[in-house]
């Protein structure tokens, strides 16, 4: 990807919201995760919060989302409107149901969303707008809500449909559901890529970039240690990290205070625990690790049990080193795990 200096000709047409300079950069702005149009008609940022790109698709890769004032992927980028449209049908109504018949009303072809959503979100879009509703349903009836009313509500046509949907989702009929635990998921954007955040009632259960190879496996263990169904869906601690993540990232927090799930053996959650303690931009050896927890020579199970680490930049196993200093071992990959340490020594 290509990151620009800024220039003073860049700074002077972003200021002056200088048109003929349109297309040739875009501005991101650090605090907001989002990039615009050297012409966006919002308010400007600080110059310290700017980061300048040569193409939108740099601005994307780089973990920014396109504004919606000035729109700068209307000229062929992604992701398209159709897909923010679909979205916003979704969060208005999560309770109705949405057949292809509906998709085609809104000039939306079923086939194009059905591929769209299984590359991005890893489920087709009848799976998530299913999963949505699920959720709900699940929320309504551990908040003592009627079987039937809540069914219905979830746009099942008939009692049967629902326990038989419930079931196959939850794993339980909806009768035993007040006693069902389901763990609610959300999207972040970062300016380091998308993450996936994943919570219960009690805290957050996982943080993981969405690229990184291991995360369908940490995504089934989770489950598995939890005996829980994941859906997506909003509650108080993924609002928690939501907040505590951008100001990370803009430098102002150093500490997370958002509650932790942690299931996992003794050993991992020594090694856990031990990672927390590590001070903002400071780092420790897999040996030192090791022999903090009381396991000297064991800096190979340290290693493995800093890769099972499923709540990513929270238990900040960025800060693990070799004993000469070097990076090694980051399931996030080691140019992120470069840029959390530059960031935190920056922000020290």
């Amino acid at each position: 990807m290509t990151t620009l200096p800024p220039q003073p000709q860049m700074q002077r047409a972003f200021a002056r919201r200088d048109a003929s300079f349109d297309g040739l950069f875009f501005v991101a702005v650090r605090t907001t995760g989002i990039f615009c149009r050297p012409t966006c008609p919002a308010r400007r940022p600080k110059p310290e919060n700017i980061e300048y790109f040569a193409t939108a698709r740099d601005a994307l890769h780089s973990g920014y989302r396109a504004c919606k004032r000035c729109r700068p992927l209307d000229n062929g980028g992604a992701p398209p409107e159709w897909v923010e449209r679909l979205m916003d049908e979704v969060d208005r109504a999560p309770g109705e149901r949405m057949t292809d018949t509906d998709l085609r009303a809104m000039s939306i072809e079923p086939a194009r969303a059905r591929r769209y959503f299984k590359a991005h979100y890893g489920m087709t879009f009848h799976a998530y707008h299913r999963a949505r509703r699920m959720g709900r349903a699940l929320k309504e009836i551990r908040g003592g809500g009627d079987l039937l009313e809540t069914g219905l509500n979830s746009g099942f046509d008939s009692s049967s449909g629902f326990r038989e949907a419930f079931a196959r989702v939850f794993g339980t009929p909806p009768g035993k559901g007040r006693d069902a635990t389901c763990l609610l998921a959300r999207w972040l954007d970062t300016p380091l890529g998308a993450m996936l955040a994943v919570a219960s009632d009690d805290g957050l259960c996982l943080l993981e970039f969405v690229d990184r190879r291991a995360i369908e496996h940490q995504i089934e263990t989770l489950r598995k240690r939890m005996q829980a169904t994941i859906v997506p869906g909003d509650n108080a601690h993924l609002d928690t990290i939501e907040d505590e993540l951008g100001r990370y990232f803009a430098g102002s927090l150093k500490r997370f205070r958002v509650p932790l799930v942690l299931p996992g053996t003794p050993f991992q959650q020594q090694v856990w625990q031990r990672l927390q303690e590590i001070p903002f931009g400071r780092t420790l050896s897999y040996a030192e690790l090791a022999e903090d927890i009381g396991r000297p020579g064991a800096q190979r199970a340290v290693g493995r049990a800093n890769g099972d680490n499923r709540l990513a930049i929270i238990i900040p196993c960025h800060r693990a080193v070799r004993s000469d200093g070097t990076l090694c071992g980051y399931g996030g990959g080691l140019w992120r795990k470069k840029w959390l340490l530059e960031h935190e020594r920056g922000n020290g």
